[in-house]
């Protein structure tokens, strides 16, 4: 196998590093070993059907790292459905969620770990008393205290995290194409696919199975449908092909703060990083503290759109259809209905196209405005939603009035053009004596700072 069983349970179960020989260079870049694996008589290859696969394809960047030692006999073919098996786990926890996917797959399963809250992962595992493999992908850019948190979670458990590096050759010809900071300029994929998304894929194809800390409340429209088990729909396994490969999901249904409360409960190390206000963590020019009011994904490309919250690690979570229907590469990730709209008070004006070109034209107004461009499927819309609410409430008879803008769909290309829109939401103010609207340049989305923004204008 792509790599070596990373468990501390080794009084519970005998782990198969512990009967393997050989050795693996973690430190050099591009290069992957396998080991040697006594055969297993009864050897699982798994058969599945896949959900939304890509076609098969052919580009690892190290191609001995696609030449593993697979079993000499393969006594039976096992057809599984894996959807069936996430509608009986949907409302199992997720250590049963942990224990049922390494009981399945032993050896040929690992946990991805990012360095971030994803830790509980671990500890699941090691709850279940069964020996277990963690890798992580570095891509050469993560913060120190990630690193630093790397190492207290080896000596916590006592395991070796398994490291994957991207191609040398790769990356020095991005640099040197492009220089360091060119995902600010033209987006964060080209840097993310040779950084992190190769080096996953062949990680992945040494497995039959990998586990991640997905959770249906992170990402805007990118995974409020992702199941505790499915077929994986992007990356090869170690049988190679679509549905070569699974993907398990066990907190997919906890919510973050859940997440945090067993972390404290069981005295888990974590990344010194969380208590500066980073919650979602990668690599650090991609990376920044969440701000009040804002989604804990806006901390990741942070000046991208919704659409571009994925790094290519789970892109199988963006579906065409999602894509085609709003514009914007995003639904609803609260599983509430497209069409349900936000900031739904007697407090807030409902502004249509009209409305708001009138609003535009008029050079000495009444009263001054206060208006949020929006969408009601942006997860970072909803996140102001009561703030904002909070806002209309406490301005509610002053003099200003607030509104709101839908400017998704066939309204954005006039708001990007007309309104100052770079994403969602943009808070404009309108003053009384001056034709051109001033846009809220913080992204403190808490009642106080938005008061602190209008006081400043009147």
């Amino acid at each position: 196998m792509a790599f070596a069983v990373s468990s501390s349970s080794a009084a519970i179960h005998t782990s198969s590093f512990e009967q393997t020989k050989g050795t693996v260079n973690f430190g050099q870049i591009g290069s992957f070993q396998p080991f040697d694996r006594p055969v297993l008589p009864s050897r699982r290859r798994w058969a599945v059907k896949p959900l939304n696969a890509e076609p098969k394809r052919n580009d690892s960047i190290v191609p001995s790292a696609t030449n593993l030692i697979a079993p000499d006999v393969v006594e039976k073919v096992e057809v599984e459905d894996f959807e069936e098996l996430a509608k009986e786990l949907e409302n199992a926890s997720p250590l049963q969620v942990m224990d049922k996917a390494l009981e399945k797959f032993g050896n040929d399963i690992a946990i991805a770990f990012s360095g971030a809250e994803d830790v509980a992962l671990i500890e699941y595992a090691h709850l279940t008393g069964r020996p277990y493999r963690v890798f992580s992908l570095d891509t050469g850019r993560l913060n120190p205290e990630t690193y630093k948190f790397f190492d207290e979670v080896e000596k916590h458990y006592g395991i070796r995290i398994e490291y994957m590096f991207p191609d040398a050759v790769e990356v020095q010809d991005l640099v040197r194409t492009k220089g360091l900071f060119s995902f600010y300029e033209d987006g964060h994929q080209e840097c993310c696919r040779v950084r992190k998304v190769r080096p996953l894929r062949r990680a992945l194809k040494g497995l039959h199975a990998w586990i991640t800390g997905q959770r249906k409340d992170q990402s805007p429209g990118t995974r409020s449908e992702v199941p505790v088990v499915q077929v994986d729909p992007v990356f090869e396994g170690l049988n190679g092909g679509v549905g070569s490969l699974v993907k398990w999901n066990p907190v997919a249904n906890v919510k973050g703060n859940d997440i945090w409360n067993f972390l404290r409960a069981m005295d888990v190390p974590v990344n010194s990083l969380h208590a500066k206000g980073y919650i979602s963590i990668g690599c650090e020019p991609c990376t920044r503290p969440v701000l009040p009011g804002q989604h804990e994904r806006e901390g990741r490309w942070w000046w991208e759109d919704a659409k571009a919250k994925e790094c290519g690690l789970h892109k199988g979570n963006i579906k065409e259809e999602n894509l085609n229907r709003h514009g914007n590469g995003a639904v609803h990730a609260n599983g509430t209905a497209p069409d349900a709209d936000l900031f739904t008070t007697a407090n807030v004006v409902n502004l249509s196209r009209p409305g708001i070109e009138n609003l535009l034209k008029l050079e000495n107004r009444k009263e001054a405005w206060v208006v949020v461009l929006y969408a009601p499927w942006c997860r970072f819309c909803q996140a102001m939603e009561g703030s904002y609410v909070e806002l209309a409430e406490k301005l509610a008879g002053s003099g200003i009035k607030v509104a709101k803008f839908r400017a998704d769909g066939d309204e954005k290309a006039f708001a990007q053009q007309e309104l100052q829109l770079g994403s969602f939401p943009t808070i404009l103010f309108f003053p009384k004596h001056s034709p051109r609207p001033i846009k809220y340049p913080s992204e403190k989305r808490d009642v106080d700072s938005l008061m602190a923004f209008v006081n400043a204008l009147l």
